[in-house]
């Protein structure tokens, strides 16, 4: 079974997801932008689904750093900034797709699929 980490600060938001990806994928979770850096560091995940709005570092701070180091990691943003700048600064740091929210269901597991398979 393929691994993703969801860095999500939101326990509801991280409980949602939980509860959708829970029966095809592992999931790992980091609070913030710096864990999620250290957990890929740890190895084992195949793609971060990543927020934006997290406290000490990021995801756009950490979409970067952990693209320099692994430019093959899939990373797909969900957010609930959903503005043209807000995609525009996502896919500049590296995000390969960006979602909003609040997630559509179908949605999220093709893209999820689309990059990681089920």
């Amino acid at each position: 079974m393929k691994t993703i980490l969801v860095a999500e600060d939101n326990e509801s938001n991280y409980i949602l997801m939980y509860y959708i990806l829970k029966s095809k994928y592992n999931l790992v979770r980091a609070v913030n932008g710096q864990e999620a850096v250290n957990k890929m560091a740890e190895g084992g995940i195949d793609l971060i689904l990543m927020d934006l709005k997290m406290p000490v570092m990021d995801g756009l701070e950490a979409t970067k750093v952990i693209k320099e180091k692994y430019p093959e990691m899939p990373i797909v943003v969900l957010t609930a900034n959903a503005f043209d700048s807000d995609r525009e600064a996502a896919l500049k740091a590296g995000a390969n797709e960006f979602l909003t929210k609040p997630l559509d269901y179908k949605l999220t597991l093709d893209t999820i699929a689309r990059f990681i398979g089920e």
